[in-house]
């Protein structure tokens, strides 16, 4: 019974890991890539906006990303949002896009780049832990209805704490690799 109520939230915990390769993804090894910006929120007209849906966002050069907005008005929202962000970049405006010279990565931007990584694993870790403590308390719930053994309510926390751990460690290797991807010259 207990298995079953794990495995149902086996989801979640798939869409915690995925939503950490979408925010790591972000994290720049080198290359100007738009996936960096794409998701920025920007105060668009009082509304917030992820910047992929006023602007289109490509990465011309190999060290450079452009925005072109739809709306001229709004190349001074989008440059604030760049520069309000935990990013570190410099935009540039010329009145027609925003530009985002990325420089070349040199130790103390590795060390940042990797400070801001382990903080999303962190993040990440922490959903995992969220979706652990409402687990368990729907196997202690499941032992008071008495659809479950005291044992049971034992051998479950065993288990969950063995799926816990498998996510854990699936974070931990992601993480791992994408630190060598930026500490690599």
């Amino acid at each position: 019974m207990y298995k079953q109520a794990i495995d149902e939230k086996r989801k979640a915990l798939d869409e915690a890991i995925g939503h950490y390769v979408v925010e790591v993804g972000k994290v720049r090894t080198g290359r100007a890539n738009p996936a960096v910006v794409e998701n920025l929120m920007v105060d668009y007209y009082g509304t917030r906006t992820p910047l992929k849906q006023i602007a289109s966002i490509t990465a011309p050069e190999a060290r450079l990303i452009m925005i072109q907005p739809w709306d001229k008005g709004s190349l001074v929202y989008i440059e604030s949002a760049i520069r309000e962000s935990d990013l570190g970049l410099n935009p540039s405006n010329d009145g027609q896009v925003v530009r985002i010279a990325i420089p070349p990565l040199n130790e103390e931007r590795r060390v940042e780049l990797v400070k801001f990584l382990n903080k999303k694993t962190e993040e990440s870790k922490v959903a995992v832990r969220t979706i652990r403590e409402d687990l368990w308390k729907r196997i202690q719930e499941m032992e008071k209805e008495g659809s479950i053994a005291e044992d049971d309510k034992f051998q479950g926390k065993e288990y969950l704490q063995k799926v816990v751990d498998e996510y854990n460690t699936k974070l931990e290797e992601l993480r791992a690799k994408k630190e060598k991807d930026i500490m690599t010259v």
